[in-house]
């Protein structure tokens, strides 16, 4: 994953995550929409809403960097 540093990570506007409320799960790249997708159901402190939410903002920045989405909705993350 392509690290982020503090000040680069505080430079980045609210709509630059999934969770923009909270600033968590950056989606400036393909790499970081992968680890958003891996670490979603990590994120503590979150309504469901936010969930939903942050699920579109995966989606649509998962479409810009060509990530394939299996999953349809954050809740079938890691069900098999």
């Amino acid at each position: 994953m392509t690290k982020l540093t503090e000040a680069e990570r505080d430079k980045l506007n609210k709509g630059a995550f999934a969770f923009p409320k909270a600033r968590k799960e950056p989606l400036e790249n393909a790499s970081h929409v992968r680890n958003a997708i891996a670490r979603f159901n990590q994120v503590k402190g979150v309504s469901d809403d936010e969930r939903d939410a942050a699920w579109k903002r995966i989606e649509a920045a998962a479409k810009k960097f060509g990530v394939e989405v299996s999953e349809t909705s954050w809740r079938e993350i890691g069900k098999d």
